[in-house]
């Protein structure tokens, strides 16, 4: 079954997932409007800048629409900044931001540092078979807090400092998010694992 997924275009690595989703086997679209949301099957709201694209999102009128929709049951996927958007709780943000609180979880915005902070590293990803997820670390968050509906499906691996056993992939229903950004490396298989959860929805 072919699924339409619409990738959160106001700002991040559009193209990118663009790319990777339709790699394996999905449409895409870019969602700037109510209208374009309510032609996609799911969402993937990519890494940037999240006050910024918090601000965005009622700039366009998009917030409400897009917090009711995934409050709604639509499938989303979100990279680093997209993680913090779907977060319920944004820690080290400002006063301003909103999140639209699909997944409950509390996430600490920019935890492993600025920009010259960034880092790769192998994890062990739930649910994804074969070798290690090369992961991407870009100013990215972490997360702090779980609620009991929410699946860790991948943490900092032993040895990594003070970062180590940190969780930075989540799963909660039809809602995944990493702190990582698969959509750099080539490795599909976190694209194709959200792609299968929304024909599953």
């Amino acid at each position: 079954m072919t699924v339409r997924i619409g990738v959160l275009a106001l700002q991040g690595d559009v193209r990118e997932h663009r790319q990777a989703l339709e790699a394996v086997g999905a449409n895409t679209a870019v969602v700037r409007t109510v209208a374009d949301l309510a032609a996609v099957d799911g969402i993937v709201v990519p890494g940037g800048e999240s006050t910024t694209m918090s601000r965005l999102l009622g700039v366009f009128d998009l917030f409400d629409p897009l917090r009711d929709a995934l409050a709604d049951g639509l499938p989303a996927y979100g990279s680093c900044a997209g993680m913090i958007m779907l977060a319920s709780e944004v820690l080290d943000t400002r006063p301003d931001a909103r999140c639209l609180g699909a997944i409950d979880m509390t996430v600490r915005r920019n935890a492993f540092g600025r920009q010259v902070d960034s880092f790769e590293t192998d994890l062990e990803v739930a649910g994804i078979d074969g070798d290690p997820v090369r992961a991407v670390f870009i100013r990215a968050p972490w997360v702090e807090r779980v609620g009991p509906g929410v699946q860790v499906l991948a943490r900092v691996p032993d040895g990594a400092g003070e970062s180590a056993g940190t969780v930075v992939a989540v799963q909660q229903g039809v809602t995944m998010a990493t702190s990582f950004h698969p959509e750099v490396t080539g490795d599909l298989r976190i694209h194709r694992r959200f792609v299968d959860v929304v024909r599953g929805a």
